[in-house]
């Protein structure tokens, strides 16, 4: 396992352990020891994946304080372009975000920490995202920012949005709680 830095220091680009041969391939999406070895400390309490068609975003999710949580996300069919919102009131990058694409070819995940929204939109006609979670979801704590409020190029024309994630506010009128 090899982990590269981001434009935003906490959020970091996990190169996941792979093994290619002639029946396939196996990947080692989670080992606590090697997290730690690059300063991930990561508490798996939960894990779930989405499938997706071309053009869906999903996000900008987050879990307010006291059930906040950190995420690594990783594409195990497809692409997409995995995206993290600094909301940390404190933060010298407060509003600032980091942009990864992911997919079962390029074999990475994204690592983000509490204090982040994250979200992503899939590039390709299908696609899976999985996502190891240091928390459970709780509905009381689940928030959003709106998706098109913070500069970010989602690279459709057409985007595909649920009702809810329409809904968030916008960053500029987001009351941050970390």
């Amino acid at each position: 396992m090899r982990v590269e830095e981001t434009n935003i220091a906490d959020i970091k680009i996990i190169h996941q352990f792979r093994h290619d041969d002639e029946r396939g391939a196996f990947v080692k999406p989670f080992h606590k020891t090697d997290l730690l070895k690059h300063g991930i400390d990561f508490e798996l309490k939960e894990s779930f994946y989405s499938t997706s068609v071309q053009g869906v975003i999903r996000g900008m999710h987050f879990h307010a304080p006291p059930k906040q949580h950190a995420k690594i996300v990783f594409c195990t069919a497809g692409c997409i372009l995995d995206v993290a919102l600094d909301l940390r009131k404190n933060s010298p990058t407060y509003g600032q975000y980091a942009a990864q694409e992911l997919s079962f070819e390029n074999n990475q995940a994204l690592y983000i920490p509490e204090g982040f929204a994250h979200g992503f939109v899939s590039l390709t006609k299908s696609s899976t995202a999985f996502y190891l979670v240091s928390g459970e979801y709780n509905a009381e704590a689940d928030g959003g920012v709106r998706y098109d409020s913070f500069g970010m190029d989602w690279h459709t024309d057409s985007p595909i949005l649920s009702a809810r994630d329409l809904a968030f506010e916008t960053l500029e009128n987001f009351k941050s709680p970390f």
